[in-house]
Parts: C-alpha cells; sequence; structure tokens
C-alpha cells in the first residue's frame, strides 16, 4: 500500500474517532477492507501524533481538556519540530541507537519512510512503538536491569550487549544542559548513554531550549563527545555560540 493511500485512510480515521466520539478496530477493518494490524498500526502512529487516544480493541477522541491545554500543545509542538529535523539526518539502512525519554520518541513517527533501519533502545515505549511501524524496522532491545526512574534498561547487561555492535547514529535526550560541561541528568545511572555514544558514529542530542543552561550535578556526555545538537528556534544566540564553541553542530528546528 502506497504512502499516499496510509496518509488518507488516517486523516480518515482521525475525522471519524472526532466525529463519533469512539470506534473499534473491528470496524475500521471492514470500513477500509484491511487487517487489524493495520489497523493498529494507524492507530498506534496517530495517538503518537497526539491526534486520538487508542483503548482496548480500538481508539477513542483526545479529551477536550488535553486539546485545549496550550502549554502542553506548545511543548508537544517543539518536540515534533525536533523530531522531523533529527529524520532529516537519518538514511535509509543506518543502525541507530534510540534513547528513552519523550523527545527521542517523538522521533518514531517520523521514520515510517526509511527503509532498512536497524534500531537499538533501551525503551519498552521506544520498543513498541517501532513495532507499529509498516516498513517494519529491524528491532534490537539491550535487556538489562529495569530503571523505574528513567523508565528504561540499565545495567551491566544492557552494557554488554551494546558493546557488541556498532552503530550509524544515536539520538539521545537530557535533562539539561550545562553550557561549559555538556549534557546533564537527575539519573545517577550515567553508565548506558556514555556507552551509547561510544559505540556510535555520531551522538545527536535532542532537547528543548528551555533545557538549555539548567545546571543539574550530574554529567551525562561531555561535550567532546557529542557530534549535534537538535533544539528548536528559541535557543538564544548567546548559548548557540557557546555550543558551537565546544566543537558541536547545533540545529535550530523552527516551529510551525
Amino acid at each position: 500500500m502506497s504512502k499516499r493511500n496510509t496518509q488518507q485512510r488516517r486523516h480518515t480515521i482521525v475525522a471519524l474517532v472526532n466525529e463519533l466520539g469512539e470506534i473499534s478496530v473491528d470496524e475500521l477493518s471492514s470500513r477500509f477492507n484491511t487487517s487489524e494490524v493495520t489497523i493498529r498500526k494507524d492507530l498506534a502512529a496517530l495517538e503518537q501524533n497526539g491526534l486520538l487516544l487508542r483503548r482496548y480493541g480500538g481508539a477513542i477522541a483526545m479529551p477536550s481538556e488535553i486539546v485545549s491545554d496550550s502549554k502542553e500543545e506548545h511543548v508537544s509542538v517543539r518536540k515534533l519540530a525536533i523530531a522531523k529535523e533529527a529524520a532529516k539526518h537519518i538514511r535509509d539502512h543506518n543502525r541507530i541507537i534510540i534513547d528513552s525519554g519523550s523527545t527521542t520518541g517523538a522521533l518514531i513517527s517520523q521514520l515510517g519512510s526509511k527503509q532498512g533501519l536497524v534500531v537499538m533502545t533501551n525503551s519498552l515505549h521506544v520498543a513498541n512503538a517501532l513495532n507499529e511501524l509498516e516498513n517494519e524496522p529491524t528491532l534490537l532491545m539491550t535487556g538489562g536491569t529495569w530503571d523505574t526512574h528513567s523508565d528504561s534498561f540499565q545495567g551491566q547487561v544492557a552494557e554488554s550487549v551494546l558493546r557488541s555492535y556498532d552503530f550509524d547514529q544515536l539520538f539521545i535526550g537530557a535533562d539539561g544542559i550545562d553550557l561549559n560541561r555538556g549534557t546533564t541528568t537527575f539519573n545517577e545511572l550515567i553508565g548506558l548513554s556514555r556507552v551509547m555514544a561510544d559505540v556510535s558514529r555520531e551522538v545527536v542530542v535532542m532537547i528543548e531550549s528551555d533545557k538549555i543552561g539548567r545546571k543539574i550535578p550530574n554529567l551525562e556526555l561531555p561535550w567532546d563527545s557529542i557530534s549535534t545538537l537538535i533544539t528548536d528556534h528559541h535557543l538564544s544566540d548567546e548559548a548557540k555560540k557557546q555550543i558551537i564553541n565546544h566543537g558541536v553542530q547545533v540545529i535550530c528546528a523552527v516551529t510551525e
């Protein structure tokens, strides 16, 4: 099925859900004469883009209080802009790592047109979202010890698995950016992030501009481990200059 037909079907699904309030996978499958697996992938992609909410056996319209929350909408728009920009730098057949996190998670919905991807992750959320893509990238999981704080796998097992591979790119978020030191995090488990960077030829940090300048005690990745930083266009000229002076490429995505 062509990409255009997929987009048209998903557009119609959103219209139906908004009109009816809720709809089942079975009904959608019959209406579009397609498999339930395809419909579930549609719903997963639409939920990832904030257009509906999945429920067991179907989907419901996005609650009005969520849709009308302008602050959350603004955050979502910025993350989506960053994700779209990051996806431009991924070539077909690339071997990439996607770290856990909401900003990196926004990247998944932008990978549907990429062919032959191999994707490693330590996040169940990222893994499930990848599994819903119609282009079916090869999915690798680190395994390891589950960390409830970061909602991801961490520890020596995960690090050992990562060291068995090499990757073209790592896409990773951060809790903050120390303009002098690098990315920072509230989580004390920073070993896996550093191994991810070590086994990747390019390290791409995806972060919203309002986190840049935060000083959080735990240094995650020093500047000399980072290739590119992708943020939104609200980044100040002074902060951008400081980051570039560390030898890091800075890309500011413009929100639509």
